[in-house]
């Protein structure tokens, strides 16, 4: 059905650009104008408002459409003109539909339907089934020889039970009575005949017990390898059945997804027609209407409307009442005219002698105007910086004597804070961030790509003046690394020591801040809680970082002390210093954790510096291993970590003050 009012509306719009090419100009729109507006307006609505399967690309155009649709709801309609032909301009799709939402899919040449498709599926199974008893599917020896070993047969010395349970009998001639006379035994002839059908009974026994074990095995092999062969027939006939499946849907989604984005297209371009077509009938129809008003509060209002034009007449006043007749034209929608009406003549003034006056008399009283107060004052509460360095390292060796390996390394840091100071310093908020990384690839045969820096810290540290230099402040702290640590070299370790958020430490403090100047803190937290996290147990070793072996996370209360400072050595070399300190109050004479990294930076040019980094920690949760002198492992204990690394690459730094203005009163 939508189909057919697409083509209806299309050859609807081929005609009237032929017979109406100046349709935008008529002031009304008549029968066969009105008919293709109802069908332009219901295919809008269908594929906007109606139809879920289609998916809209730009969500306000949900917006735009309805209130073109309706011309007015909550958008004015000029906004939704101008919006709807900034989208045609773009050229862009309006609508789309996924291939599973295509209602006549079934009608669609190639698409495989259900009832086909399990048709095809019984006839895989009696092909299948053909070529099986045509060809046997061969059973493994492997198989028979197990088969052999799993049937029930009689051992050597149990063949009588075959007799005494009624499987076999005695031939009249080996039959023995149970109860043999004296008379038989006293004689040497009958003794020995008794004798030799006791041999021939032995033997008879032997020979039914040998056919009897034949025919259980052979029984026992057939039945399982009946088990095997259907089992084989089956395996084969679910992976052809599912090999089949699996070309039906890959089909019928290609089938599909080509005939969608053809109708996705042609329903786009009728839209673009529509929209062009209402659009042009909506911007012609539409009014404004505008007041305009006198000095003495006398109104008058003109309607304005595309190519329609209408005249209203106005007094102009000023502040002696003096009245000046204006003729008002509308020119289009958004355009007026404003003329001086007939009869009104104007008296062109003429130069009069003025008294040369002596204007240095004033500057006895310039004292009264030269003192003029700001109306405004400049605050500059937020202070951005931000410095993104790229340094790397490369060697290359080729044919050298003295020996050597080729190496590349890449070390990546961004730095970013935003610091606000109220006025008068009264509160401080200070927020920080760091994301560091690097990178080592050796050039020799089978090197592996190994990390040697991981860091993603941010902090957030309020403040409010309590005396003079001194602030009451909390403290947020998280840090964590974002890829995956190995103990190298990687194939002898594969298994991962540290990843996202495994772990990731928080702190939380609350104490005193001393800050006498942008360059120096000191930070003391009587009040800190620090909690250590591990994502993936599973991956990662909890235990290695002071986690319970059942637990994720645990976390200790303590005192952190804090002590930052910044010093500029010279105008191009800069030294930072961090120091950070954890005393466990469950156990402060043994929970210690210290963190102390150095920063040297010597800015090169403008944008080229060398940097050296020197990075101490000491935390006690963190445990490694301790071997003897013959390489076994005797325990773990925590250890003094040490990070050292100077590069030269390339830096830009950002130092932004955010200003604002505020009214002095």
């Amino acid at each position: 059905m939508i189909q057919t009012k697409i083509r209806t509306i299309l050859v609807a719009l081929f005609f009237v650009t032929l017979i109406h090419p100046t349709f935008a100009q008529e002031k009304q729109a008549d029968s066969a104008d009105k008919e293709m507006l109802d069908n332009g307006i219901e295919i809008l609505r269908t594929y906007f408002l109606e139809n879920r399967n289609w998916k809209i690309i730009d969500p306000e155009l949900r917006s735009d459409i309805r209130s073109l649709i309706n011309f007015f709801e909550d958008t004015p309609l000029d906004t939704v003109l101008t919006q709807l032909d900034r989208k045609q301009k773009a050229d862009t799709l309006y609508v789309y539909r996924l291939p599973e939402n295509v209602e006549d899919s079934l009608n669609v040449p190639g698409y495989i339907p259900a009832d086909e498709v399990k048709r095809n599926i019984e006839q895989i199974g009696i092909s299948l089934q053909a070529e099986v008893q045509q060809n046997p599917i061969p059973v493994p020896d492997q198989v028979i020889e197990n088969a052999k070993l799993m049937a029930p047969i009689v051992p050597k010395d149990k063949g009588r039970m075959l007799f005494s349970d009624g499987i076999y009998a005695f031939p009249d001639s080996l039959i023995i009575p149970e109860v043999i006379p004296d008379s038989i035994l006293n004689s040497p002839e009958e003794f020995e005949r008794l004798v030799k059908i006791d041999s021939l009974r032995n033997n008879y026994v032997e020979e039914k017990r040998l056919a009897y074990n034949d025919s259980v095995t052979n029984e026992t092999v057939n039945q399982i390898s009946r088990d095997y062969r259907q089992r084989m027939f089956e395996q084969q006939l679910q992976f052809r059945t599912t090999r089949y499946r699996d070309d039906v849907e890959l089909n019928n989604y290609r089938v599909l997804r080509t005939y969608n984005d053809r109708v996705i297209m042609n329903v786009n371009d009728t839209i673009k027609a529509v929209i062009d077509l209402l659009t042009s009938y909506a911007d012609f129809i539409d009014t404004t209407k505008i007041r305009l008003i006198n000095l003495d509060g006398n109104s008058t209002d003109i309607t304005l409307q595309n190519n329609t034009t209408r005249f209203a007449k106005m007094w102009l006043k000023n502040e002696q009442n003096d009245s000046l007749q204006l003729v008002l034209k509308s020119t289009d929608k958004k355009g007026v005219q404003l003329l001086v009406s007939d009869g009104v003549s104007f008296h062109r003034f003429s130069e009069r002698q003025t008294k040369d006056f002596d204007f240095e008399s004033l500057k006895g009283e310039q004292s009264r105007f030269s003192k003029i107060n700001k109306p405004y004052s400049v605050e500059t509460p937020w202070l951005l910086n931000g410095e993104g360095a790229v340094g790397f390292t490369q060697t290359y060796y080729e044919n050298w004597k003295k020996g050597g390996e080729s190496a590349l390394a890449l070390l990546f840091s961004l730095k970013g804070s935003a610091n606000y100071s109220s006025k008068g310093g009264r509160i401080k908020w200070e927020n920080s961030g760091e994301i560091r990384n690097g990178w080592l690839q050796p050039g020799g045969e089978g090197s592996e790509l190994k990390k040697n820096d991981d860091k993603f810290e941010i902090t957030s540290r309020f403040g409010l003046r309590a005396h003079k230099k001194w602030y009451y402040s909390s403290e947020f702290n998280f840090n964590t690394q974002f890829f995956r640590g190995y103990k190298y070299p990687k194939a002898n370790n594969p298994d991962p020591i540290s990843a996202f958020l495994a772990p990731a430490k928080t702190y939380f403090k609350l104490g005193m801040d001393y800050k006498p100047n942008n360059d120096f803190s000191l930070f003391i937290s009587p009040i800190t809680v620090k909690n250590v996290f591990v994502r993936d147990t599973a991956l990662i070793d909890q235990t290695k970082f002071g986690v319970d072996a059942e637990k994720k996370a645990f976390w200790e209360p303590g005192l952190n002390a804090e002590f930052k400072y910044r010093k500029n050595l010279t105008p191009t070399i800069n030294w930072e210093t961090k120091y950070k300190m954890f005393v466990n109050y469950q156990d402060p004479f043994k929970k210690l954790d210290i963190d102390w990294e150095n920063n040297l930076k010597i800015q090169l040019t403008d944008y080229i510096n060398m940097r050296m980094m020197l990075h101490m920690v000491y935390d006690d949760d963190v445990l490694f291993p301790v071997y003897d002198d013959d390489g076994n492992k005797v325990g773990e204990k925590a250890k003094l970590q040490i990070k050292e690394f100077i590069t030269v690459g390339f830096n830009y730094t950002i130092n932004r003050k955010v200003t604002r203005t505020r009214r002095i009163r």
